[in-house]
């Protein structure tokens, strides 16, 4: 499990710009990360963590569509240039490297940190890869086995950083999220109605369409068996995201509407909503409490900033 809790980490953008090529490290962790853009490819394969070993990402589009490549080298240099000339890899704008100071990762290490990110990547689904067979992972001690996995645990936490998010896995087993208190009161106030869970409810009616969610640790989950419309209806910000829940299995056909085959992890109200009626909405004001469907979402949060503010006017 990734350790959650806070963690410093430091970007150093080398062109002095976010879109150029930039440099990554966790406080405490031996891992590098170094992002360069194929266009500044030939400034980057001067840079001394090029020539290390490590496992590296190419990112780019295809088809209209997020693509990626997982591979590993002894040089990383060396493979970049390969790939740079290789026809069928024209579609790759991004690199991101990852090695270890002082060039401390080996062979073995890398073919492991390799075989375990296809793994991951395909389960989770985000990103479609352009990667052939999974390779299996190499017989390492459990010593080094334990190494890897914490250093792909840092690694996971570095990547969203530099907007690679190919491997937040926002899916969930079934039956895995878990209402929260509906109104948070303070240690002295609480009473069996403020631990009362909450959940939240969306249905259309004219459609015959219903999904419920719940609101955890900052995220809006929307539970396995929920319905969404079949097929994305115009444009709209949150089309992709339905196209890709489609593609990942997350979406699949039951009737006439698709389900949720498994609880689905959103950023937001809107995106949620937005992906079961299959157009953009406002997911605040259309998400209802289910025990009071004259509440919605925006007013159910509006009550608790209300009440943190009380309480801090109060203190």
């Amino acid at each position: 499990m990734i350790d959650t809790k806070g963690r410093s980490l430091e970007l150093f953008y080398i062109d002095g710009h976010p879109d150029g090529m930039i440099t990554a490290e966790l406080f405490n962790w031996t891992g590098h990360v170094f992002v360069t853009p194929r266009t500044r490819l030939t400034e980057a394969l001067k840079r001394e963590e090029t020539g290390y070993a490590g496992v590296y990402l190419l990112l780019g589009e295809k088809d209209g569509e997020s693509f990626a490549y997982i591979g590993e080298a002894e040089d990383l240099g060396v493979r970049l240039k390969q790939h740079a000339a290789a026809s069928d890899k024209d579609w790759w704008e991004t690199a991101v490297l990852v090695s270890a100071s002082a060039n401390r990762l080996n062979k073995a290490h890398v073919k492991y940190l390799e075989a375990r990110l296809i793994v991951m990547a395909r389960e989770i689904g985000h990103t479609p890869l352009h990667n052939g067979n999974s390779p299996k992972p190499p017989g390492l001690t459990e010593a080094d086995i334990a190494k890897m996995e914490a250093f792909l645990a840092s690694l996971m936490v570095v990547l969203p950083a530099i907007r690679v998010d190919m491997f937040i896995q926002r899916s969930r087993p079934a039956g895995s999220s878990r209402p929260v208190p509906a109104f948070e009161a303070s240690e002295g106030e609480k009473t069996d109605a403020a631990s009362e869970t909450v959940r939240f409810v969306l249905h259309k009616p004219r459609v015959d369409l219903t999904a419920k969610a719940v609101f955890q640790d900052g995220e809006f989950i929307v539970e396995a068996g929920s319905q969404a419309r079949s097929d994305w209806h115009g444009d709209g910000t949150y089309k992709p995201l339905h196209e890709e829940l489609v593609r990942s299995g997350i979406l699949q056909m039951d009737g006439e509407h698709r389900v949720f085959t498994k609880d689905y992890a959103f950023k937001s109200p809107s995106a949620a909503a937005a992906v079961v009626f299959g157009h953009p909405v406002s997911g605040p004001a259309a998400w209802k409490l289910e025990s009071n469907p004259d509440i919605s979402f925006r007013d159910w949060q509006a009550h608790q900033l209300d009440a943190v503010t009380e309480k801090g006017t109060g203190e």
